[in-house]
């Protein structure tokens, strides 16, 4: 559905360097922290900022032969991007319909009013979560082949969230769509996405299976005694603690049944992230 070869964007202080791949009928993340490229790849998957080298296919396509019709079978919501807040959403209604043939108004207009979103106040009067849940279901509201979200649940509350969620879940149903997402929450990544990039200074520091990451990896507290006689074959990280390391692995079982003195937790991907960005490369 997707893929990005070695894409190559610098700024001053930044250069990115990203390669990933969204298959048909998955969820792919794109995570990290702040300032780590996600948002600029995004761009350059979307054309907004011209690339310095690599390829991007879409829908099987080199980009250079993406046509109008192939762009309208995109849907996207960008963190810092949105409607003119000047307008009402009775305004975007024509806009919407014009840029796609497929634009389904009755459905985007019941799903305003189950988001509780006013048909005739300006949007510059929303608050944040209004903005942001208004921008994804403009991107759910034309039969898209690939939504592309960037940091879509932000601003929103818990129910909010799990209801935005279900709905892009009831988007996958069909069948023949995918998903890129970024999200700084990461529950909301554990639920709902299939596999994951981590990125951390524009480049890509690893890619997982969500289950794998969820039922394999594992954090091991030890003493820096324990660590010295530590079988360290597995072991992906390393960060200095008060009462030794914490030690990042994706072969927690093999560490459970042949050191089982040892302290050993599962891995949120809110863990992973840290470890992989602040811990040591053993």
């Amino acid at each position: 559905m997707l893929r990005l070869t070695n894409v190559k964007k610098t700024y001053p202080q930044f250069h990115l360097d990203c390669s990933l791949s969204v298959p048909e009928n998955r969820v792919t993340a794109l995570i990290g922290p702040n300032g780590a490229g996600k948002t600029t790849a995004f761009k350059a998957i979307l054309g907004l900022i011209s690339t310095e080298g690599g390829q991007i296919q879409l829908f099987g396509k080199p980009y250079s032969q993406i046509t109008g019709k192939d762009q309208q079978q995109m849907g996207i919501a960008l963190s810092d991007s949105g409607f003119s807040g000047y307008l009402q959403i009775r305004d975007i209604l024509p806009v919407m319909a014009h840029l796609y043939p497929e634009f389904n108004k009755e459905r985007f207009l019941e799903s305003c009013q189950r988001f509780d979103l006013p048909l005739n106040k300006k949007i510059r009067g929303f608050s944040t979560g209004m903005k942001a849940k208004l921008k994804v279901l403009a991107a759910l509201s034309h039969n898209a082949k690939l939504l592309i979200l960037d940091e879509p649940t932000a601003g929103l509350d818990v129910l909010a969230r799990e209801e935005l969620l279900d709905m892009l879940r009831d988007y996958m149903v069909p069948g023949g769509r995918s998903v890129l997402i970024s999200s700084h929450i990461s529950s909301d990544l554990e639920n709902f996405c299939d596999d994951f990039y981590m990125i951390d200074q524009g480049k890509i520091l690893m890619h997982e299976e969500t289950d794998t990451l969820l039922d394999c990896y594992g954090i091991i507290k030890v003493t820096e005694a324990q660590y010295e006689t530590l079988d360290k074959t597995w072991l992906l990280r390393k960060k200095k603690e008060s009462y030794g390391f914490s030690l990042l692995t994706a072969q927690r079982q093999f560490y459970q049944e042949n050191v089982p003195e040892l302290t050993i937790e599962k891995c949120t991907i809110d863990d992973v992230i840290l470890m992989m960005i602040k811990g040591e490369i053993l």
